[in-house]
């Protein structure tokens, strides 16, 4: 049985950026949500004993099993969202090895803002935004609904919710906004780092 992993900081710490009222919502509703029906999907089942990665590389592409993989993999996006944001007292700069990758890979800091902006402002409808490794490189990625990097090839650092119900309370229709102030303000480069 799978449980809801506490959050890595005090839900009015992310706050003016995102609110603890956001929080309630998103960690204490949604979230949570997808924790209790994953769990009722696969009681009974081979994978009730299950990693959480493993459920969602066994049930990924399979139409009979998409409840399953829509609900597993939420569970483990909103783990990793929740991980890649950090306080907004918090240090503001990539360490030393990771800013190197992301000047290499992309020119700059600022470039990789803009590009990784341009990237979740496009994803049509609620998904992900992704910094992810691959090999030696940097890359930013997008998925749709409940889809992620897991079975790409690729290693994920860092995730940005813009499903509607990671902004609506505190941003309403402005998931530029949104996206401005998570960039700029609560991303947690030491996670980043430790997925290098």
């Amino acid at each position: 049985m799978l449980t809801l992993k506490p959050l890595p900081f005090a839900p009015a710490s992310l706050e003016p950026h995102i609110s603890a009222r956001t929080l309630e919502f998103h960690y204490g509703k949604h979230h949570q949500a997808y924790v209790d029906n994953l769990n009722k999907l696969i009681a009974g089942t081979d994978l009730e004993t299950a990693t959480l990665e493993d459920i969602i590389t066994k049930t990924a592409g399979s139409l009979d099993k998409a409840p399953i993989f829509n609900n597993a993999a939420q569970v483990y996006n909103h783990d990793f969202f929740w991980q890649s944001l950090r306080p907004a007292d918090a240090s503001l700069e990539p360490p030393s090895d990771l800013l190197k990758m992301i000047n290499d890979s992309f020119g700059s800091l600022d470039s990789f803002y803009n590009d990784f902006k341009a990237a979740a402002l496009g994803q049509f409808g609620s998904g992900w935004a992704w910094l992810v490794k691959d090999g030696a490189s940097l890359k930013i990625i997008k998925t749709a609904n409940a889809a992620n990097p897991l079975g790409q090839g690729v290693k994920p650092l860092l995730t940005l919710d813009v499903w509607e119900h990671a902004y609506y309370l505190d941003y309403q229709n402005r998931r530029a906004d949104f996206i401005e102030a998570v960039l700029k303000n609560l991303l947690n480069w030491e996670f980043a780092q430790s997925n290098l």
